[in-house]
């Protein structure tokens, strides 16, 4: 591959997943997606062992113009100097390391001002004035907050599941579709230092079940308490809110009808954030200046 001065690499990462991408100018020559990199659970050497092994080739083949990294976890700078010297060590070039809220306005919003939205494992939100963000409502986690998100939903469910508050004819299914006990959900949960992806992973029941009213409405309602605890705190009328995440694509419509009662203008529901990155640091994006 004869790449130019401005080849780079742009990675975008949940905790279980990361897509990467080898950019030369504004076009996409490597692709690929690995486990996800998040500094809170993985340690350096970890980190560096999954971009060694899962990476293809092609992303190794030459020093490149820079690396940019985006990640679940990268909110602070001790956790994120763990996967900046990861990555130089891998890649021995210069590297930006910024949080997955600031890819998701860069990839939503790139040089306008509105808030971008995080809907997916976790959530999260922020104002981005169209180069920085200049406010964002904390996450707080699957445990203090996250409201919206598939470890959020799947946290309700699973406890009306052990409560017998859910349909009995749903726990059964659930149970059944999944092969699990209460005894496997337990130890999935309190056992695990990933038990908010199993609780996401969980929240798919949900999904296949929409036209079930107490589904709905479990949704709905965690959906709307993302709008009342997170969106409402920003000054939304007058700007674009758009929305990346699984779990904001998968809900798209029950979505919108909540955004309509709010009176909030969506612009985008998408499902990642990296075709919009690739466009923000194409050359001759403010970005790249």
């Amino acid at each position: 591959m004869a790449a130019s001065q401005f080849a780079k690499v742009i990675a975008e990462s949940s905790s279980t997943r990361s897509e990467w991408s080898l950019v030369d100018g504004n076009n996409v020559v490597a692709h690929a997606i690995i486990s996800g990199i998040n500094p809170y659970f993985l340690t350096r050497r970890e980190i560096s062992h999954i971009i060694r092994l899962e990476l293809p080739r092609d992303f190794f083949k030459r020093r490149w113009d820079k690396v940019y990294f985006y990640g679940a976890g990268c909110s602070n700078p001790e956790r994120n100097k763990i996967v900046e010297l990861s990555l130089v060590a891998q890649f021995k070039t210069p590297v930006v390391v910024e949080s997955d809220l600031v890819g998701a306005a860069h990839g939503l919003l790139q040089n306008e001002a509105g808030l971008a939205c995080i809907l997916g494992n976790g959530s999260n939100s922020c104002f981005y004035d169209g180069e920085r963000i200049t406010k964002s409502v904390s996450a707080g986690g699957f445990i203090l907050g996250d409201e919206g998100s598939g470890s959020s939903m799947g946290r309700i469910f699973l406890s009306d599941v052990f409560k017998d508050l859910a349909p009995k004819e749903l726990i059964e299914e659930f149970f059944a579709v999944n092969k699990i006990t209460k005894a496997n959900i337990m130890d999935a949960v309190y056992n695990n230092p990933h038990a908010n992806n199993n609780l996401h992973e969980y929240s798919f029941f949900l999904a296949d079940h929409l036209d079930n009213e107490y589904c709905h409405n479990l949704v709905t309602n965690e959906i709307k308490r993302f709008f009342d605890r997170n969106i409402c705190q920003y000054d939304y009328k007058d700007y674009p809110v758009c929305f990346v995440g699984s779990i904001a694509t998968r809900y798209s419509e029950i979505l919108l009808q909540v955004a309509y009662t709010y009176n909030v203008n969506v612009k985008k529901i998408v499902s990642e954030s990296m075709p919009g990155l690739v466009a923000y640091h194409s050359i001759g994006m403010k970005a790249e200046k």
